[in-house]
């Protein structure tokens, strides 16, 4: 009975732990969703801009976009609310990603610590290009799929679908550049070496390929490729900089022997 104190006591701090990072981070995110509350006319005009043209379209007295609605009463307050925390996630990136590597970290030896700083600052960056790359490539992803509609018909766009549209994309792009900062963490914590994460490359290959078809929300050929090629580029790159570290981490034990 004396002994089940000492052993409870890690699982609660572990969880007052958790409990505060999830605060912190979810405190960041609130406060940077006020940048979303605020510019959401101008991201409206930057999401609008694959369907339609929204300022050449007010500029010539018009004040919507003929082929995008929102629907009901509280459609554009929950609009903006649904807008403003996509805003404030991808805005704070940096806050809760370094909230994650701060409820690892006290459980690494102090040199893991020191390398896992390296993976939040390499993190945050790689996550902005893989949103700026789903970015760029929403403007193709509307083309191919609005070209499928029939000429005798027109395309009504809930604006809502639209968004859960270009969310899912932005985001699994900013996800997938991802990969190559956790194999190079990996690697640094001494959990995968450079050559176990090359040898098997047919199959990661195959892996990203299947990723991109099933996680890319439009499922044509033109979005898989454009998620696919720089996949694979980044990961044989992770791999390539996984060889150098454990090339250089042997020179130093033979060093030391």
């Amino acid at each position: 009975m004396k002994d089940s104190p000492t052993k409870t006591m890690p699982l609660l701090g572990h969880f007052s732990e958790l409990r505060k990072r999830l605060f912190r981070s979810a405190f960041g995110i609130v406060c940077a969703s006020f940048l979303g509350w605020f510019a959401y006319d101008q991201i409206i005009q930057w999401l609008t801009a694959p369907i339609c043209d929204l300022k050449a379209a007010r500029e010539l007295g018009e004040q919507n976009c003929g082929a995008l609605y929102i629907n009901g009463v509280l459609g554009p307050i929950d609009l903006k609310f649904k807008l403003s925390i996509i805003v404030g996630v991808l805005v704070a990136s940096p806050i809760w990603l370094y909230q994650i590597w701060a409820f690892i970290s006290p459980g690494l030896h102090k040199k893991e610590r020191r390398n896992s700083i390296l993976f939040v600052i390499f993190a945050v960056p790689f996550f902005a290009i893989g949103t700026f790359a789903g970015y760029l490539v929403l403007p193709i992803a509307v083309k191919v799929l609005l070209s499928f509609t029939p000429e005798s018909l027109s395309n009504l766009v809930k604006f809502d679908d639209y968004l859960s549209f270009v969310t899912q994309l932005i985001l699994v792009f900013g996800a997938a550049f991802e990969l190559p900062v956790f194999l190079v963490a990996l690697n640094l914590a001494h959990i995968l070496s450079g050559r176990s994460i090359l040898k098997p490359w047919r199959y990661a290959i195959f892996g990203i390929t299947l990723f991109s078809a099933i996680f890319t929300p439009t499922g044509d050929p033109i979005t898989m490729f454009f998620l696919a090629v720089p996949l694979s580029i980044l990961y044989i790159a992770a791999g390539g900089i996984a060889l150098l570290v454990d090339r250089s981490r042997q020179k130093r034990l033979n060093a030391d022997d």
